[in-house]
């Protein structure tokens, strides 16, 4: 049988030069990956807290028109406000307007209210919330 003798640890060479940095550069690459990560994971975190706000303004709306009377004028059918025109909430950031149409027979006992808000970043976005208020 032979047997091999292990070389003993004090002949072992050291790591090289060139692979510290091949590693170190692997390293970088990796951290520079994960840092880019940061901005756009910033950016959706502030979209979405638009988009959340959007959507309380306009369940707060829904919530306001279900009290009241059903001949009230902020029930009656069309566009609320009036044309093109648009409620501004949130300190100016947000645009809100809501529909209401009566629908029709045999659910004529029914209103649909559907609120609509607007508002821009990165481009224009839309939230809508719809109900049905009945008789």
């Amino acid at each position: 049988m032979r047997t091999t003798a292990l070389r003993p640890w004090r002949d072992s060479s050291g790591t090289s030069l060139v692979e510290v940095l091949i590693a170190l550069v692997i390293l970088a690459i990796g951290i520079l990956a994960v840092g880019r990560l940061f901005p756009a994971s910033s950016q959706n975190l502030t979209e979405d807290r638009l988009r959340t706000s959007a959507a309380y303004y306009a369940q707060e709306r829904l919530e306001a028109t279900l009290p009241v009377a059903w001949t009230d004028t902020s029930v009656t059918d069309g566009r609320h406000p009036g044309g093109t025109a648009t409620e501004s909430v949130g300190n100016g950031k947000w645009q809100r307007y809501y529909e209401v149409t009566t629908m029709a027979a045999p659910l004529q006992n029914l209103k649909k209210i559907t609120v609509t808000v607007q508002w821009n970043f990165r481009g224009d976005q839309t939230v809508t919330a719809t109900t049905y208020k009945r008789r």
